[in-house]
C-alpha cells in the first residue's frame, strides 16, 4: 500500500470535523472539486471508503471514525518532528515553556535564565482546551499543567497543590456568603465538565440532579462571561481569583472540593539536560505552603 500523504489527511480531517464538503474546501481554501477528488484518492489509496455521502448529509464510516482518531495524533507527531527538527538546526539555544492562566512562573523561568545566559526562554500561554496539545506538537518544549490530564506520552512532576473557589453571579443568591458547602450548589448548572470537580459531580449523583449540556468554551474569560450573565456556575483555582476580579462575578470559598493539582509535563521521549533541569528548578521553587505531598 502507498505512503499516506499528510496533505490528504490533513483534507480528511477537515471534513470530518465539519462533516460538510463545501464548509471544509472554504477552510481549507480550496475548490469543493479539488477536496472531493482528494479524498476520493485517499479513499483509493487505503482501499475504503471514509465517507457516506448524499445530497442532504456526511458521515464517518467505520473506518472513517478509526482514521478520525487516528489521523489527528499522526498530524500532530509529523508537526512537532519538523517544529523539532527547525529548532535542532537552530542549536540548543531556547527553551519554551508553557503555562495555564492564574500560574506565575516568573522565579524557575528567572533562575533557568540567570544559570544559561546564552538561553532564549520563550512563555506559551495555553487553555485547558491545548495544555498537553502543545506539549505533543512540538509548540512548548515543557509545560506547567493543571490536572487532570491525559498523561499518555508525558513526563509529568508534581509540583504543588492550591484551593479551588466556585465563580458565581454577583446577583446569585449564595453571592453574599464568603464559604459554602459543595452541596449547596448541587442543582447548579455547571459550566464546566464535572469530571473535573469530582465531589460536585458525586453531589449531583446522590441528590439526582440532571446534568444539562456542557457548552464549549474555550477560555476563561468565556466562562465568565456566562457566570456573570447567571446562566451556571464554575470552579477555579484560587490562583485564578486574583487575576479575573469584576463586580459582576463573586467568589466562594468551597471547603470540601479538593485543591487543584498543578504539574510539569513534557514529552516522554524528551530527553534533555535542559528540560530536566528546568524541573528541578520548578519543583525547588513551587510555592512553599502548598507544595506537592506536604
Amino acid at each position: 500500500m502507498a505512503d499516506v500523504d499528510l496533505r490528504k489527511l490533513r483534507y480528511f480531517l477537515a471534513v470530518a470535523e465539519q462533516l460538510h464538503f463545501g464548509r471544509a474546501a472554504e477552510q481549507l481554501y480550496i475548490a469543493q472539486p479539488v477536496l472531493s477528488r482528494q479524498i476520493r484518492a485517499l479513499e483509493d489509496e487505503l482501499g475504503v471508503q471514509l465517507f457516506v455521502r448524499d445530497r442532504r448529509s456526511t458521515v464517518l464510516t467505520p473506518a472513517g471514525e478509526q482514521l478520525l482518531a487516528d489521523a489527528g495524533p499522526l498530524l500532530a507527531g509529523a508537526q512537532a518532528l519538523r517544529r523539532r527538527v527547525l529548532r535542532a538546526a537552530r542549536g540548543a539555544d531556547t527553551l519554551t515553556v508553557g503555562f495555564m492562566p492564574g500560574l506565575i512562573v516568573t522565579a524557575p523561568v528567572q533562575a533557568m535564565a540567570n544559570r544559561h545566559p546564552e538561553l532564549t526562554l520563550e512563555l506559551v500561554r495555553t487553555t485547558w482546551d491545548d495544555q498537553t496539545t502543545a506539549i505533543h506538537d512540538g509548540r512548548v518544549d515543557v509545560s506547567f499543567v493543571r490536572l487532570p490530564i491525559d498523561a499518555q506520552g508525558l513526563s509529568v512532576r508534581p509540583l504543588c497543590t492550591e484551593p479551588r473557589v466556585v465563580v458565581v453571579s454577583a446577583e446569585h443568591r449564595l453571592a453574599g456568603k464568603q464559604t459554602i458547602d459543595v452541596a449547596d450548589l448541587a442543582d447548579e448548572h455547571l459550566l464546566q465538565d464535572p469530571e473535573l470537580v469530582s465531589e460536585w459531580r458525586d453531589v449531583a449523583t446522590e441528590l439526582r440532579i440532571g446534568r444539562p449540556d456542557v457548552p464549549v468554551f474555550h477560555s476563561v474569560e468565556e466562562k465568565l462571561e456566562h457566570v456573570a450573565a447567571g446562566r451556571g456556575i464554575i470552579f477555579v483555582p484560587l490562583s485564578v481569583m486574583a487575576f479575573y476580579t469584576r463586580p459582576d462575578i463573586a467568589y466562594l470559598k468551597v471547603p470540601d472540593i479538593a485543591p487543584n493539582q498543578v504539574s510539569l509535563a513534557w514529552g516522554a521521549d524528551r530527553h534533555s539536560p535542559l528540560i530536566e533541569e528546568f524541573a528541578d528548578l520548578a519543583a525547588d521553587l513551587a510555592p512553599p505552603v502548598a507544595r506537592a505531598g506536604r
